[in-house]
């Protein structure tokens, strides 16, 4: 399902079978915001989700090779979820759920209404009502000076912090913190791609300033939050009901 022209601008909507999904969940696959990585990670646990009686929104968008970087992987990432103001879903409660990269996009999504007017995402018509980074990479800044993902933070951001210290201002999660939306970061310390430090340091600013974000350390790694048949990933699906507002 198309939310624009561009061949990476498209959705796959996963509706449950049965009684009225309590949420729509968006999934949002990482891989350093690169272009050799796309949806088909989010697939199973689109699946399982709706197996469990969600309304499933997995997201793909433009990504770093494939004409996305700044600003366009954040305009995809909000044009997609403020397209399901046109489709027959609920909007009054979706939670982003988003693994490594996908992770900073799912935060970063929480907090657009809280962006200056004219930067990338700004003026949502969807609002996000909670958000879950599974090995999120959440703090932009440290992540590109000690080369997570290599070279994938400067090349997301179009260079590194003290050349466009105003892009890392608009799309580093730790920097637009605290949220109206609860967060929850699953990470575990053994985790070789992402350090649990970014989860770390993220939860701590976000309740330093007076934000709802929780910190789960799992037992796995960093590809365990998304491997349906994992405990990591089972703690995601139990852990959802308590993120939904009233």
């Amino acid at each position: 399902m198309d939310y624009g022209p561009d061949p990476s601008q498209f959705g796959e909507l996963y509706r449950p079978s049965g009684a009225r999904s309590p949420a729509t969940v968006v999934v949002i696959h990482g891989g350093f915001w690169r272009r050799a990585y796309g949806l088909e990670l989010g697939r199973p646990l689109a699946r399982d989700l709706a197996g469990s009686g969600y309304l499933v929104w997995n997201l793909e968008y433009r990504r770093v090779g494939g004409g996305g970087g700044w600003p366009t992987t954040l305009e995809d990432v909000a044009a997609g979820i403020d397209h399901l103001a046109t489709l027959d879903v609920d909007v009054s409660r979706v939670v982003t759920i988003g693994h490594s990269a996908g992770g900073h996009l799912a935060v970063w999504a929480a907090g657009r209404a809280g962006l200056p007017s004219d930067a990338p995402g700004a003026s949502p018509r969807v609002d996000v009502t909670a958000a879950i980074a599974q090995a999120g990479v959440l703090d932009l800044t440290t992540a590109a000076g000690a080369g997570v993902g290599g070279t994938a933070v400067p090349d997301l951001l179009g260079g590194p912090p003290d050349e466009v210290p105003g892009r890392y201002a608009i799309a580093d999660p730790i920097r637009r913190v605290p949220l109206p939306a609860p967060v929850l970061c699953v990470h575990s310390r053994a985790d070789a791609e992402v350090p649990f430090a970014q989860s770390a340091a993220y939860v701590a600013a976000a309740t330093a300033a007076g934000g709802r974000a929780t910190l789960c350390e799992t037992g796995g790694d960093h590809y365990t939050p998304i491997d349906p048949t994992q405990p990591d990933w089972q703690l995601v699906v139990e852990a959802l009901p308590a993120l939904l507002p009233e």
